[in-house]
């Protein structure tokens, strides 16, 4: 007996593996040129499908990475007939540390790419430190500033903004992908930013 399920064509098969990707979280053109590719070829349907699903494609060929964001309300009721769909990229909360942290790497992030230096932006722990140590409580006590700030590098990593290097002394990668999250906006008022981030660590002091 025959079948009536045909199989998938080679377009749609490469069109669920790109969408699936973007679906476990941001695609580097670096770290999977095989997706990269598909995406860049499927670009057109791979944005059509996610919009189905409320979702919009960031896609930015220069710093090469791409991800999926949860489209505005009033686009998805504009374009859906005012049908409501449920959230499927979650919203993620930052922790001030953790904002702080992300804001102090965009900045370094700027200064190097001004400064016509690596386009990779390497750093280790004693410079994330030392970038943070003004910012937050307890300075005096050493050991316990640095267990903090591990931490909240840690969660920066879990976001998907920074890359643990292999090797001794530790040190991360900041991936150009913080761009999206820190934005021009953000850096036009960097430094009121900063005063008030002073202001709220001196306050938990």
């Amino acid at each position: 007996m025959s079948s009536n399920v045909s199989a998938p064509s080679s377009g749609n098969a490469n069109l669920g593996v790109v969408v699936v990707n973007l679906m476990k979280g941001v695609v580097y053109r670096d770290q999977n040129p095989a997706v990269w590719q598909q995406l860049e070829e499927l670009h057109g349907p791979v944005l059509d499908y996610v919009r189905v699903m409320g979702l919009d494609l960031i896609l930015d060929e220069a710093e090469g990475y791409a991800f999926l964001r949860q489209l505005d309300e009033e686009t998805v009721e504009a374009d859906d007939d005012k049908t409501k769909l449920p959230r499927l990229v979650a919203r993620r909360p930052l922790s001030f540390p953790v904002s702080l942290l992300c804001v102090l790497l965009r900045k370094k992030m700027v200064e190097q790419d001004a400064s016509g230096g690596d386009a990779r932006l390497i750093l280790n722990r004693e410079q994330i430190v030392e970038m943070m140590r003004v910012f937050l409580p307890d300075r005096a006590n050493e050991a316990r500033l640095f267990d903090q700030i591990d931490t909240h590098i840690n969660k920066v990593a879990e976001f998907g903004f920074l890359k643990k290097l292999s090797g001794n002394p530790p040190a991360w990668e900041v991936r150009r992908i913080i761009k999206a999250l820190v934005d021009a906006d953000w850096l036009a008022d960097f430094n009121d930013k900063l005063k008030v981030y002073r202001d709220h660590a001196d306050t938990l002091v």
